[in-house]
């Protein structure tokens, strides 16, 4: 009896084990410097230096990248406009993503994108406007986000054809869970021209540091 009993806790810790192990890929990103001020409150913006687009205070998207099955039904995201600034500034997405524009302010938007990646035109939007006004993002890339209304305005959407990604902290920290078994290579995107890249070869049930310096 005392052997079976202790058969069957010897069978339960495993279990409780292989149901607690993950495969995770963690590290942290070396963020540039800020830009100057408005920063106190660590609201972000997007800001062009030399014509390279980034978010300030600085932010790191980091994914994996290899070959997935297709994305089936991805629940849609929103990016909205509040107090004359796109919020959140940057907003990573799977690609075959429906993103719909809020509209927050007292006054009317027109959010529009010239990138070659994804071209539209909302038109002109109150903030009662229902259905909210959406887009699909289809297609990889970079989108840059713009207000015909609001000229200072500007935003970006990172489409990825991945599933596994997530933004930085604002210390440049990351963690990557969930992820299948396989070589790829993790990325860390930190501005319109400067990705960074890794190889990997991920294991089950491990966790896998990688740094970018």
């Amino acid at each position: 009896m005392k052997l079976r009993l202790a058969l069957l806790l010897l069978l339960l810790a495993g279990l409780t084990s292989a149901a607690r192990a993950e495969t995770v890929i963690e590290g942290r990103v070396t963020l540039p410097k800020a830009h100057a001020a408005p920063v106190m409150n660590k609201r972000y913006e997007i800001v062009s230096t030399a014509g390279i687009l980034s978010t300030n205070p600085p932010l790191a998207v980091v994914y994996l990248e290899g070959e997935f099955t297709p994305p089936a039904g991805l629940s849609p995201q929103q990016l909205g406009q509040k107090d004359m600034a796109f919020v959140p500034s940057l907003l990573p997405v799977q690609a075959g993503t429906r993103v719909e524009f809020p509209n927050y302010d007292d006054t009317y938007h027109n959010i529009f994108s010239y990138s070659p990646t994804k071209r539209f035109d909302l038109g002109r939007y109150r903030p009662d406007e229902r259905p909210i006004p959406s887009v699909l993002f289809d297609k990889p890339g970079l989108v840059v986000l713009r207000c015909d209304i609001h000229e200072h305005m500007r935003g970006l959407i990172l489409v990825l054809a991945t599933p596994h990604f997530v933004m930085t902290d604002a210390d440049g920290r990351y963690r990557l869970t969930g992820l299948p078994a396989g070589r790829y290579v993790v990325k860390a995107w930190l501005d319109s021209q400067t990705t960074l890249e890794h190889p990997v070869e991920v294991r089950a049930d491990t966790v896998l540091h990688v740094d970018f310096p």
